[in-house]
């Protein structure tokens, strides 16, 4: 099952191409309907998961030998993280692929679609994969299709260099990552990069120095993905120059493989290790989540200012991972924090994915970002108006929203392990807070430019696209407890070890 989850979207990416006759129309409904595969797939996967306390942690494993004298196979699974992450990766897809394109795939909507589905691909490999080698080879393979995504859909003169940007800093950030997994593997006797059996038998344990270089190497690739302060800088310019459904991606999935990575690799590989730098983590977690939120605040650019408060969100997702890490004891508020963590990777997911794809809408009808270019757009566009105003109050946190919740636990949980650090980052709720209500008033309200006067609404794809994202978002910030089942049953048994 999660074999063909994987592979059917591949499959798609290299048949799009030759279907030879097929209009632009034709072309999206082909990608949609492989697209919605792995969801479909996933939410079967969701059904039979067991969150029992005797199931064991990985569940629905694939396993084929590959290179059996390295100890590396084909090998699959998923644990309530994974499967939370993977699913809400799966239906970002398909909405991405829904929403109209933008006006650069035009003459080429078989590459578009095509590599939308290729990094579909291999974004839930990375998301399903057990095995550490795999895992590194779906991990890189995504830099190749969010490339082409920006360089050659990307609009502005600045695209190619923007994708190139991208690719060299994530690249090298990987290299540092693969340099790690040897380290680790290394150590085990006989080699494997069985991520099972890493996680049982902990290869590097009081290793010192040395384990504290593979964590190093381990935090700086993974880091550089997220991306958390000083490695950020490659993620701006992406999101500007990139169309908006990549952006959506970028942000919704791509982000998630550096935190995703973090719990599934040194979080749970190098306990001990972990933990005695754990308090690090959390303090740089904190300077990027108030410096996301200044920088974003300070952004007269609507992508820019959406791309900041990315880094500041997963800000959020880091320090609930470092508290779940922290101190020996308190078992309960470390459980919560991680928690926390993985809900709010899926929350940002949605509610991100949907500032990206209505930023695209504004790209789409006035071919530019400046939010001093706008001004009351309520009244010629209440759709528009009324999904940007949930998407926003989503992003700030606002009660009954699923980023609440996400938000609510990471801070309940870090707060019995550093509650110093909690405090200073509740900052970041206050300074997000004002940056959205600042951008909603020059978006929507005052006087409207006589320029917009025919500024067209969203259409219904657009309209259905938004509005199943936002209304998954209000479902979980009102019953998040059909989601908390799943990833509460993994995170305790990840933190007790």
């Amino acid at each position: 099952m999660l074999t063909a989850a994987i592979v059917l979207p591949m499959i798609g990416a290299l048949l799009l191409p030759a279907w030879r006759g097929a209009g632009p129309r034709q072309l999206r409904t082909g990608a949609i309907l492989v697209a919605c595969a792995p969801l479909v797939l996933l939410v079967v996967a969701w059904l039979r998961l067991d969150t029992g306390p005797d199931a064991p942690l990985f569940q629905l494993v694939d396993e084929v030998r590959w290179i059996p004298t390295l100890g590396v196979a084909w090998r699959l699974g998923v644990d309530g993280v994974a499967l939370a992450v993977a699913s809400v990766s799966a239906l970002l897809f398909v909405a991405a692929i829904a929403y109209p394109p933008p006006a650069s795939a035009g003459e080429r909507p078989r590459q578009y679609y095509a590599w939308l589905l290729f990094l579909e691909g291999v974004s839930l490999g990375v998301f399903l994969a057990l095995d550490l080698l795999l895992f590194y080879v779906f991990f890189d393979l995504s830099l190749v299709g969010m490339y082409f995504l920006i360089g050659r859909f990307g609009h502005g003169d600045g695209a190619k260099r923007a994708a190139l940007k991208f690719f060299i800093y994530t690249l090298a950030g990987s290299l540092a990552m693969l340099l790690a997994i040897l380290g680790l593997v290394l150590a085990t006797d006989p080699l494997t990069f069985d991520m099972r059996t890493l996680i049982a038998e902990q290869p590097l344990a009081g290793g010192g120095v040395y384990a504290g270089l593979v964590l190093l190497g381990l935090v700086l690739g993974l880091g550089i993905k997220t991306p958390i302060v000083p490695f950020h800088t490659w993620l701006p310019p992406a999101h500007v120059d990139a169309p908006g459904p990549a952006s959506a991606i970028l942000a919704g999935v791509l982000l998630k493989m550096g935190t995703y990575g973090l719990i599934r690799i040194p979080f749970s590989m190098l306990r001990e290790t972990f933990a005695d730098y754990a308090l690090p983590l959390a303090i740089i977690a904190v300077v990027s989540v108030v410096y996301g939120a200044l920088v974003a605040w300070g952004q007269t650019n609507l992508k820019r200012r959406i791309a900041y408060t990315s880094v500041n969100h997963m800000g959020y997702v880091v320090l609930g991972i470092a508290a779940a890490a922290g101190l020996s004891g308190h078992e309960t508020a470390r459980t919560v924090a991680l928690t926390g963590a993985t809900l709010e990777m899926v929350a940002h997911a949605l509610i991100t994915g949907a500032l990206f794809l209505i930023a695209g809408a504004f790209w789409q009808r006035g071919g530019e970002y400046e939010l001093r270019a706008y001004g009351g757009l309520a009244r010629r566009a209440p759709w528009l108006t009324g999904l940007t105003v949930l998407a926003a109050f989503a992003s700030l946190g606002l009660p009954g929203l699923a980023g609440f919740v996400a938000e609510f636990q990471i801070f309940a949980g870090t707060f019995a392990v550093y509650p110093w650090l909690a405090a200073i980052a509740l900052l970041g709720i206050l300074i997000t807070a004002a940056l959205f209500l600042q951008m909603l008033q020059q978006l929507f309200f005052g006087e409207l430019p006589p320029r917009w006067s025919d500024f067209a609404d969203l259409r219904w794809p657009e309209i259905l696209v938004l509005g199943g994202l936002l209304l998954l978002v209000v479902i979980l910030g009102i019953y998040p407890s059909w989601a908390l089942t799943v990833i509460d049953a993994t995170a305790a048994r990840l933190v007790v070890g």
